[in-house]
C-alpha cells in the first residue's frame, strides 16, 4: 500500500483540489482508494457527504495526530492500495506525524512567492527527517492552477529552476479548469459530471487520469510501510523544536 501526502504549509495551494482528482483518477482506474481528510476546513469529506458512495472510494474524517497510524493500519488490513493524505495548510505535530509515515509527498505549488515559500518549508522539514532521524522520504512538487494558455516553454522555465535546486517537479501539472472547481458541487466525481453542462471536462478529465498515472509512475513498485513504533523510535532523536515551522 502506498501512503501519499499532499502538503504545503500555506493554504490554498490547491492541496485538496489534487489530492481528490488523483484519488478519484485512481479509483475510477479500478484501485481500491482511501482518503484521510487532515485537513481541519473537511472539504473532501464535506464533498464524500454530498457524493454518496463512489465505487473503489473512502473517506476518513476526524483525523488526529493519535489516530493516523491507526488508519494507515486499518486502510492496510482492508486491502486498500493508495491512502491519500490531504494536509492541512500549516505547521503542526499532525503534518510533521504524517510526513514520517509518508512514502511519497506531493507538494502542491502555484506560480506564486506564498506557495514556494509553503513548499520550501515542507522541503526543510523533509530534509530535517533525512539528515536527523535517517529517514529518507520520497517527494515531488506538482504545479496546480495553471492557466491554460501558459506556454510548454514557460512550464518548462518553471521546472528547470526548481530541478536546479534538486526539487523533483512532476511533467504533469494540474490545468486551471472550471470542472475542478465545480467537482467539489456535485453529487459523484469527475467521471461522473454531465460534458455537456461542463466545459473542457474531458480535457479535466484527461489531465486527471496523466496526473494519476505520472504518480503511480513515481511510486516504489513493492511500497514498504514503515512500521509506526521503528519510527517513533528515530522520531526521538529528532529535536521537536527542529521539525517546527515559525
Amino acid at each position: 500500500m502506498d501512503v501519499i501526502t499532499f502538503a504545503n504549509a500555506k493554504g490554498g495551494a490547491g492541496k485538496t483540489t489534487a489530492a481528490l482528482l488523483l484519488a478519484s483518477a485512481l479509483a475510477r482506474a479500478g484501485h481500491r482508494v482511501m482518503i484521510l481528510d487532515a485537513d481541519p476546513q473537511r472539504w473532501v469529506s464535506r464533498w464524500s457527504e454530498e457524493a454518496g458512495t463512489i465505487d473503489n472510494l473512502s473517506v476518513i474524517a476526524d483525523v488526529s495526530t493519535s489516530s493516523v497510524p491507526c488508519h494507515i493500519n486499518d486502510a492496510r488490513m482492508a486491502g486498500v492500495e493508495y491512502l491519500v493524505i490531504d494536509l492541512a495548510g500549516a505547521s503542526d505535530p499532525l503534518v510533521t506525524t504524517v510526513l514520517g509515515l509518508s512514502n511519497h509527498v506531493l507538494i502542491p505549488v502555484q506560480g506564486c512567492a506564498m506557495d514556494a515559500k509553503g513548499a520550501a518549508q515542507i522541503l526543510d522539514m523533509l530534509n530535517t527527517f533525512k539528515e536527523q532521524a535517517g529517514i529518507d522520504i520520497a517527494h515531488s512538487v506538482v504545479l496546480t492552477r495553471v492557466p491554460p494558455m501558459v506556454t510548454t516553454r514557460a512550464l518548462a522555465a518553471v521546472k528547470a529552476l526548481l530541478a536546479q535546486r534538486g526539487v523533483h517537479v512532476l511533467d504533469t501539472a494540474i490545468i486551471e479548469r472550471v470542472a475542478f472547481r465545480e467537482m467539489f458541487g456535485c453529487r459523484g466525481t469527475l467521471f461522473t459530471m454531465d460534458p455537456l453542462r461542463v466545459s473542457n471536462l474531458l480535457k479535466a478529465q484527461k489531465n486527471a487520469q496523466m496526473f494519476a498515472e505520472e504518480v503511480r509512475g513515481v511510486l516504489p513498485r513493492q511500497a514498504k510501510i514503515r512500521h509506526f513504533v521503528r519510527d517513533k523510535r528515530k522520531m526521538r532523536s529528532v529535536p521537536s523544536k527542529s521539525l517546527s515551522i515559525a
